[in-house]
């Protein structure tokens, strides 16, 4: 694909077979340069501990397009909101509406579980990301900050 095809028909389905999460790393790794390993451990702990769920978007042939990962939880400024860990859409494809569509979609299912709003954080440098979020009806609205400490990260 050229990255200028118009989507079609497309499936979002909740990956929650092994198997299947371990097909999406693939994908996910455009993303997250995580080898397979620490990604499934890394998926398993967040399903398991914070409720992580993580989605597919399928084109008309079944093959996927998109990926988000994301979570409801709560806090005193939001009250209940979906958290979007993870948002990739694999790189032929960009461009080309999905990741619109998966953001809609994300919204749609956020509002059906009562949530205030979708929330995200994306890295200073991710300008392409930035302007894309605006564009699909996100607002920037602070700053997220961070202090690394001694225990290792995956990256």
């Amino acid at each position: 694909m050229d990255g200028t095809d118009e989507p079609g028909s497309v499936t979002i389905t909740e990956v929650t077979d092994e198997d299947a999460i371990r097909a999406c790393h693939p994908l996910m790794a455009q993303l997250r340069p995580v080898d397979e390993a620490t990604f499934m451990t890394l998926i398993g702990r967040m399903r398991n501990e914070e409720g992580y769920r993580l989605f597919r978007m399928d084109d008309a042939a079944g093959d996927p397009v998109a990926l988000a990962g994301l979570v409801v939880t709560t806090n005193l400024y939001h009250g209940t909101h979906a958290w979007v860990h993870d948002l990739v859409v694999d790189e032929p494809r960009r461009g080309s509406g999905y990741g619109g569509r998966l953001l809609d979609w994300v919204a749609e299912w956020a509002d059906e579980r009562d949530c205030s709003c979708v929330e995200l954080a994306s890295g200073l440098w991710r300008e392409d990301a930035h302007r894309f979020y605006e564009a699909n009806g996100m607002e920037r609205y602070c700053y997220t900050f961070k202090r690394d400490l001694d225990a290792p990260s995956p990256y």
